[in-house]
C-alpha cells in the first residue's frame, strides 16, 4: 500500500456510525432552498410557500429616505445585517455557478433566491459611494422575543460612505453583485449587466476608500458582526469575482498587484463570513488547473495547502478537528457555518482537480485524488442529514428526527395566521422559554449543531450557539446538496 493510500485511509475511517443509508439529497436541496422563504423580508411574493410567513419591514430606509425593503434576516432574530448577507448571497451564486446543471428542478427556485438579495443589494448601492449595510439596532432587537410581523424596534439605518469606509463590506457587496451577475447571465441578460455594473462601482469605493466598516460603525455592528480578520480580503476576494464575471484585465492586474500586501496566503485555514482567504485561493486556483493564468500557481499552491490542514492523517500540522462522530469542527459557536462552508471548498476544489487530472499533494509522499476529497465533503453532509450518534437530522423538516426548539422568533411564536393580535416586545418571552416545540417549521434550517467533541446537542432554544440558524450556514449547504443530489453514489466518481 502507497504511503499516501495509508493517510487516505486513515481519513476515511474517521471514528464515524454506520450510515443511515441513502440520503435524499433531492429534498434536501429543495428544503435548503426554501429556509430563505422563511428569512425574507418585506413584502412576500404571491407565490410564497411558507404560508406563516408575512409581510414585515415594509418602511425599512423610510427614515433615511431610501428604500431598503426586501433582504434576508440573517438568523433568528429580526435585524438585517449586509455582511453576512452579502457573503450568503456570494455562496449561494458560487453553488449555482459551479454546480449549476445538478440543481436540477431546483434551479429556479435557487436563482429566486439569489435574486431576493440581490435585489436587496441594488437598492442598497443605489447612491454612489455608499452601502447601506445595516438594518435595525442589533441591541434593542436581541431585547426582544417578537415575530418580525409584529417588530416595533427601530429600525435604524447604517451606511458606509467616504467619511465612513467599510471596504470589508463594500467589497463583500461587490462580490455577491458580481457573482450574482453570472448567475443571471443566461436567464436574464439586462439584470445580469446592471448587477455587473454595479458590482464594479460599489468595488471602486471600497477600494479607493479604504477602512474596516467594524471602526466606523463600531458600537451598531459588534460584537454580532465585528471584521475580526481585516478588510484586505475581501477587497482580493471582490477583484476576484470581478475578474470571473467581467473577464477585464483590470482585476486580473489587480490581484497580481495585491497578492501580497492584502495577504492573499493570511489565515488560510478559515472560510465564512468574516475570513475570505481560504475562498480565494480556491476560486482563483481554478484559473490556474483550467491552464488559463500559469501566474497565479501561488493561490494553487495555497490552496493546495489548505486541503491538506483539513485531511487527518496527512498534514503535519491539522487546523480542523473532528468529533468522534466524524464532524468537522472549531472551537466557538454555530458550528455548522464552518461544516458546510469548508465543505463547499473541498467539493469546489476536488472539481477543479478532477477537470485537470490532478491530486491534492502534501509532502512526504503524501496526496489524496478528487474523489477522497469528495467522500470527506459527503460524510459532513451525510452527517448534517442523520449519519451522526445521535441518529437525528440537523435540518428542519427532514427525515424524522430533526431540531424542535430552534432559536428562531418567527418560527417559536404563533403565526399571525394562529394568532392575529400583536404579540409585543416582552409579550414574546413566554414562547422563548416555552419547553413545547416550535409552532411553525422553519423547513430546511440547518441549526449551529454540535459545537465540541462529544456530538452532544440540546436542543434548546436558549442555546442558540447551537440551536440557532443562519443564512450563512445554509448558502454554501444548496451547493454540495446539488451535487451529491445529482452524484450520489462514491462508486461513480471517477477522477479523471
Amino acid at each position: 500500500m502507497r504511503l499516501s493510500s495509508v493517510f487516505v485511509l486513515a481519513l476515511l475511517l474517521l471514528p464515524a456510525v454506520a450510515s443511515a443509508g441513502h440520503h435524499d439529497y433531492g429534498d434536501a436541496l429543495h428544503k435548503s432552498i426554501l429556509f430563505f422563504e422563511g428569512q425574507r423580508s418585506g413584502r412576500l411574493p404571491p407565490d410564497q410557500r411558507l404560508r406563516w410567513r408575512r409581510d414585515s419591514g415594509l418602511h425599512d430606509g423610510a427614515a433615511a429616505g431610501v428604500d431598503l425593503t426586501g433582504g434576508y434576516y440573517d438568523a433568528g432574530d429580526n435585524v438585517k445585517f449586509g455582511f453576512p448577507m452579502a457573503f450568503t448571497a456570494t455562496l449561494m451564486s458560487w453553488g449555482l455557478i459551479d454546480f449549476g446543471r445538478s440543481f436540477g428542478p431546483h434551479k429556479e427556485e435557487a436563482r429566486k433566491a439569489v435574486r431576493w438579495a440581490t435585489d436587496y443589494f441594488m437598492k442598497a448601492t443605489a447612491k454612489p459611494n455608499t452601502v447601506y449595510v445595516q438594518v435595525g439596532d442589533a441591541f434593542k432587537d436581541h431585547s426582544c422575543w417578537e415575530r418580525p410581523e409584529d417588530m416595533d424596534t427601530p429600525r435604524t439605518v447604517y451606511k458606509v460612505d467616504p467619511s465612513h469606509p467599510g471596504s470589508d463590506v463594500a467589497a463583500e457587496t461587490a462580490a455577491a453583485l458580481a457573482a450574482g451577475s453570472i448567475v443571471f447571465r443566461d436567464a436574464d441578460p439586462v439584470y445580469s449587466q446592471r448587477l455587473l455594473d454595479r458590482a464594479m462601482a460599489v468595488f471602486k469605493f471600497a477600494d479607493r476608500y479604504r477602512g474596516a466598516y467594524s471602526s466606523s460603525l463600531h458600537a451598531a455592528v459588534c460584537p454580532c458582526y465585528c471584521d475580526f480578520d481585516g478588510y484586505q480580503d475581501e477587497l482580493l476576494w471582490a477583484a476576484a469575482w470581478l475578474h470571473k464575471a467581467s473577464r477585464k484585465r483590470v482585476y486580473r492586474q489587480y490581484i497580481k498587484k495585491n497578492e501580497v500586501v492584502l495577504g492573499a496566503s493570511d489565515s488560510i485555514n478559515e472560510f465564512g463570513w468574516d475570513n475570505k482567504h481560504a475562498g480565494i485561493n480556491v476560486l482563483i486556483s481554478k484559473e490556474v488547473l483550467m491552464g488559463k493564468d500559469e501566474y497565479f500557481q501561488s493561490f494553487r499552491a495555497n490552496a493546495n495547502n489548505f486541503m491538506c490542514t483539513l485531511l487527518p492523517g496527512i498534514s503535519d500540522h491539522p487546523q480542523i478537528q473532528y468529533s468522534p462522530g466524524g464532524l468537522l469542527f472549531k472551537v466557538g459557536g454555530s458550528n455548522m457555518q464552518h461544516v458546510t462552508s469548508l465543505s463547499f471548498l473541498i467539493l469546489a476544489y476536488s472539481n477543479y482537480l478532477s477537470h485537470a487530472g490532478a491530486h491534492v499533494s502534501c509532502g512526504a509522499g503524501r496526496s489524496a485524488p478528487p474523489t477522497k476529497l469528495r467522500q470527506v465533503a459527503k460524510r459532513q453532509v451525510d452527517y448534517i442529514l442523520g449519519d451522526n450518534p445521535l441518529r437525528m437530522s440537523y435540518m428542519v423538516g427532514y427525515g424524522p428526527r430533526f431540531p424542535r426548539r430552534i432559536h428562531h422568533r418567527g418560527s417559536s411564536i404563533p403565526s399571525v395566521a394562529a394568532h392575529p393580535a400583536r404579540i409585543g416586545c416582552k409579550a414574546g418571552a413566554a414562547y422563548y422559554a416555552s419547553a413545547a416545540p416550535n409552532p411553525n417549521l422553519l423547513v430546511g434550517a440547518v441549526v449551529g449543531g454540535p459545537s465540541d467533541a462529544t456530538d452532544a446537542f440540546p436542543d434548546a432554544r436558549a442555546v442558540f450557539q447551537q440551536s440557532e440558524p443562519t443564512t450563512y450556514i445554509n448558502a454554501p449547504l444548496m451547493g454540495l446538496l446539488a451535487y451529491f443530489s445529482a452524484h450520489p453514489n462514491p462508486a461513480e466518481w471517477a477522477d479523471d
